[in-house]
């Protein structure tokens, strides 16, 4: 076995699943090190990002797959401050978007492709589906995803932002979005203050997630074990709180969705039908 192959224990791996790290995880490298520590920063320091840094992070976004190299994605920079707050105001009153060093917001964007057949005289009836939709989608997450670890690679923290969704019709609206283009998820990024102090915090086991050749749903000893593993973790946050009431409370009804079990008429309204 070579040095580099030696196993040692990797606290960050320990703290993903509550102090129990999985008995046979590889040796890891630098950037799997750095996916362990990911945290949501949502306490950032009163410093810019330079642009140049938002150009390699953008370039690391592009640098992420993207189905059939159709690209169906676009990203919006906020800078503007006056709207910057409306973005907060829109995105559920969220104090952290306005203080960020930056903020991006990754749009699912088949206006692009449209716009590249209409000029041809081509039809571009194809983009009218739910895959079209589900494919603009995942590459713009897929990118965000991309994002987030080139900014935490380079010191930074950075916090998703689903809440974009919230009112879609009035934000695409404040970004000046074209027919079929649509608000994904947004990206706060910025250096994390000293106030910053949210921990990893631990994720289902992975027996739970992770199926061999089926489906196995997981067992309610399993979901009781990690709720206590979850309450252990807020602890050190100064909260009480576990995981299966958050997850009940985010799938009890329509309201609990904030606006976005709109989303389906708000697609349409924008031009991606999803038929």
């Amino acid at each position: 076995m070579t040095a580099s192959a030696v196993r040692t224990a990797d606290p960050a791996l320990a703290a993903r699943y509550g102090g129990a790290e999985p008995p046979d995880a590889a040796p890891a490298n630098d950037v799997v090190g750095l996916l362990y520590r990911h945290r949501s920063v949502r306490q950032f320091a009163q410093t810019p990002v330079a642009d140049d840094v938002l150009t390699t992070i953008v370039a690391a976004a592009q640098s992420a797959a993207t189905s059939s190299h159709l690209q169906s994605w676009s990203v919006i920079e906020v800078r503007d401050p006056e709207r910057r707050a409306r973005v907060a105001q829109l995105a559920g009153e969220q104090a952290f978007i306005r203080d960020a060093g930056a903020f991006l917001v990754f749009v699912a964007d088949l206006s692009r492709n449209r716009r590249i057949a209409d000029r041809r005289g081509e039809p571009s009836d194809g983009l009218d589906f739910v895959d079209s939709t589900l494919t603009a989608f995942v590459d713009a997450g897929v990118a965000a995803q991309n994002a987030v670890v080139a900014a935490e690679s380079l010191g930074l923290g950075t916090a998703y932002v689903g809440s974009v969704r919230n009112e879609a019709d009035a934000l695409a609206d404040l970004l000046g979005l074209p027919e079929a283009a649509f608000p994904v998820v947004g990206v706060a990024i910025g250096y994390p203050s000293a106030e910053a102090t949210t921990g990893v915090k631990p994720r289902l086991p992975q027996h739970v997630v992770r199926h061999v050749d089926a489906y196995a749903p997981a067992s309610d000893d399993d979901i009781a074990a990690y709720d206590r593993t979850v309450a252990a973790y807020y602890a050190t946050q100064g909260a009480e709180r576990a995981w299966t009431p958050s997850v009940l409370k985010r799938v009890r009804d329509a309201a609990s969705l904030h606006g976005r079990h709109e989303l389906r008429s708000a697609l349409e309204r924008r031009g991606l039908p999803s038929r």
